[in-house]
């Protein structure tokens, strides 16, 4: 499963949506689950998932899917 695949897929589980949901639309209180403690759950599932640990600003700075992926960057993850 390729880094992109697994990163939509945290999305999926984390908040039930269908992957066509995911694009640069999709963003922090966009869906009811997206909110301070579903935020917290993502966050986890993606550090679990790719092996890293993020700073407290990128996790305050995690606003939407797509500036996801730009904050994933500086983890060494690559898309």
């Amino acid at each position: 499963m390729s880094n992109e695949d697994k990163y939509a897929q945290v999305f999926m589980d984390t908040f039930s949506v269908d992957r066509e949901q995911l694009n640069d639309k999709f963003v922090y209180q966009c869906v009811p689950a997206w909110d301070s403690v579903g935020h917290m759950g993502l966050i986890a599932a993606l550090e679990d998932t790719f092996g890293i640990m993020m700073e407290t600003d990128d996790i305050i700075d995690f606003s939407g899917y797509e500036k996801g992926k730009q904050t994933l960057a500086k983890y060494g993850v690559e898309f």
